[in-house]
């Protein structure tokens, strides 16, 4: 069933004019993760304030030992918000340490790591040893998590997006994410507006379960909202591949 959804998504991405791209076959989780895309709500807008961020904890709740999720309750949304709960939904997790916090701090917990400027999810990913970290545009499979920088820098004076990658041919790239100025949905950029990308693949999503092992705070990911930072530190602490 999730790899059907998957492609009932994706023909959905082809019908709104992306028939060219290029897909490869998702794997096990990422055809999870896009049938998830396809369950979670459209519209609410965009807003990135700290309202709009606690909006997060009460649209996730443990319940009978499950964390329940209702993207709904997250509206408006912002692009880590909106992918961070569609992960949850796609983990069917009971680790409690997922739920996102009121008023969480970058570098923060699980949430604040995945919140961060610069490599937050990717780093989070290479942490708990969950994935593997990519720029490969050849590699990419629908349903990897996919960083953009829309300008060259990185961390406190970074441009970027944070979104679930669909596919893409030789001039545009086709994402899922909270878009300005919508909100949840699908939109497609010119890949030439992409100054930088970062795939990350999740391939062990059991190991996200060890989330209680991580200390309470990632200082690198944690200055990122305030300090430049170079491509080379990312590659070397994210475990980046080209």
């Amino acid at each position: 069933m999730p790899r059907k959804s998957a492609l009932i998504l994706l023909l959905g991405v082809f019908a709104a004019g992306c028939a060219n791209m290029t897909v490869a076959e998702p794997s096990d989780f990422n055809s999870k993760i896009l049938a998830t895309v396809w369950a979670m709500p459209t519209g609410g807008g965009y807003d990135g304030s700290d309202p709009t961020k606690n909006l997060l904890h009460a649209a996730c709740n443990l319940t009978d030992g499950e964390i329940r999720v209702n993207a709904n309750q997250a509206k408006p949304s912002f692009c880590s918000g909106a992918t961070y709960l569609l992960l949850l939904k796609a983990l069917i997790s009971s680790s409690e340490e997922l739920l996102p916090e009121i008023d969480q701090q970058d570098g923060h917990g699980v949430f604040g790591r995945w919140n961060s400027n610069g490599p937050g999810a990717a780093k989070l990913v290479k942490d708990l040893r969950a994935g593997k970290n990519f720029t490969s545009w050849d590699q990419a499979q629908p349903g990897d998590f996919l960083k953009i920088w829309w300008t060259d820098r990185i961390g406190g004076r970074e441009r970027g997006h944070l979104a679930v990658y669909l596919g893409h041919d030789a001039k545009n790239v086709s994402f899922w994410s909270s878009n300005q100025p919508a909100g949840y949905g699908t939109k497609s950029v010119p890949r030439s507006d992409c100054r930088r990308v970062l795939f990350t693949r999740i391939t062990r999503p059991e190991r996200f379960a060890t989330a209680k092992n991580l200390p309470a705070v990632d200082p690198w990911l944690a200055r990122m909202l305030r300090e430049d930072f170079t491509w080379n530190e990312v590659v070397a602490k994210c475990r980046v591949r080209e």
